[in-house]
């Protein structure tokens, strides 16, 4: 066989399979904590929490987020990217399983580590994509986003009627996502025993760039990235106990929540094949930020109309993430850099973002109803339709004179 159709057939070879293995690693980016909220009444019960410990439940990740994004890169560097991948695979299966175990604190103890394996996987994803996929980011993007969103509207809709028919209750609700986790790590385990991404070396000229902390452009980024991650995590873990204080039985919001993913996972599609057709991510930018305002403001004034606002925020969510993601690679020269900018928008973001879910229940814990957190919530959305437009300028952060 001549050697130019061997490497073609290479080259063909690893393009499908990063695509498989980005499509793997999607499926558990989600899943495993928005399958939290249908049944987190029920986790609050049992375990005797209060709107803010249950507020804070859900936001631990997020604050695992926040605290180890920034190591992510230099995870990658020692492992190899590939390597750090499979690792972080094993944290989350790690995570999902002792989360499930009715032994004290080890709600907790889980929940973090689901956090640390899904912030290492966040940041090194879009590298991936900057890696494998340089000139087709957004529809990568896209189409991850979109799997992660298909998933977790599985998720959604059977943790509930699992958690009711099962004497585990929500504990295997919660567990049973430990299958996708090892089925992930199962597929891609022989392709890292057969092949060696090598290390993002920062000594090599390929990964010189310019710091995002100092850049203003990697700032409006970040907080671009906080702040559409608050409209989504405030969602995920407030929406079905809102409808359920407002008479929607629990099965019924766990669907409405089903239908936000399934809805999103469209909008992510449609956002990935859009991103890359103008000059810019202004426009596109400013308009989702205004549908989650629209959002908060519908839910807060009129709330018989939920099943809209479900709609519109599943629009908007669905089409923010995969801006906030690609933007990681947008804004960037080469993927080293994608990585830092990724680790450190992911770390102050999130940071932002944890805050979101716990103040969501302390306002409502304070005002003694949801209309105030709601109102809130709207308010930050219009900072975020703002911030879109500074980030979704044609611009990168440069590499070092």
């Amino acid at each position: 066989m001549p050697a130019a159709t061997r490497n073609a057939q290479d080259r063909t070879a690893r393009f499908g399979f990063a695509f498989i293995g980005v499509l793997l690693i999607a499926v558990n980016l989600r899943v495993s904590f928005v399958s939290v909220g249908p049944v987190l009444s029920n986790i609050s019960s049992d375990l005797g929490l209060s709107s803010a410990a249950a507020g804070f439940l859900t936001g631990l990740p997020l604050i695992a987020f926040a605290v180890f994004s920034p190591v992510a890169p230099g995870f990658a560097s020692r492992l190899g990217l590939d390597r750090a991948l499979w690792m972080s695979l094993l944290f989350l299966a790690s995570g999902i399983a002792l989360r499930s175990l009715p032994v004290p604190g080890f709600i907790w103890v889980g929940t973090a580590l689901i956090g640390l394996a899904i912030a290492f996987l966040n940041v090194l994803v879009p590298s991936l994509v900057k890696r494998d996929f340089p000139t087709r980011v957004s529809q990568l993007t896209g189409s991850y986003t979109a799997t992660q969103a298909a998933f977790a509207a599985m998720g959604a809709a059977v943790v509930v009627p699992v958690a009711q028919t099962s004497t585990a209750g929500w504990r295997l609700a919660l567990g049973i996502w430990v299958g996708l986790a090892l089925i992930a790590m199962a597929v891609l385990l022989p392709w890292l025993r057969r092949h060696s991404s090598g290390t993002m070396n920062t000594a090599t000229p390929e990964a010189s760039h310019q710091s995002p902390w100092t850049s203003a452009l990697g700032w409006q980024v970040t907080i671009f990235m906080g702040l559409q991650s608050i409209a989504f995590y405030v969602l995920m873990a407030w929406l079905p106990t809102i409808e359920q204080s407002r008479g929607v039985p629990a099965t019924t919001a766990g669907i409405h929540l089903s239908v936000f993913l399934l809805v999103s996972v469209f909008a992510s599609l449609v956002a990935g094949g859009i991103l890359h057709r103008g000059s810019d991510q202004q426009l596109v930018s400013f308009a989702s930020g205004a549908v989650m305002v629209v959002t908060f403001l519908g839910l807060a004034l009129a709330p018989d109309l939920i099943l809209l606002w479900v709609l519109l925020g599943a629009i908007g969510c669905g089409s923010l993430i995969v801006i906030a993601l690609s933007l990681f690679s947008l804004r960037t020269v080469n993927y080293p850099q994608a990585a830092s900018l990724s680790g450190m928008a992911q770390s102050v973001g999130y940071g932002l973002a944890a805050a979101g879910p716990v103040m969501f229940g302390a306002l409502r814990d304070l005002s003694g109803d949801w209309t105030l957190p709601l109102l809130v919530t709207a308010g930050i959305m219009a900072v975020l339709a703002v911030t879109g437009v500074l980030a979704g300028r044609n611009r990168v952060i440069s590499a070092p004179a």
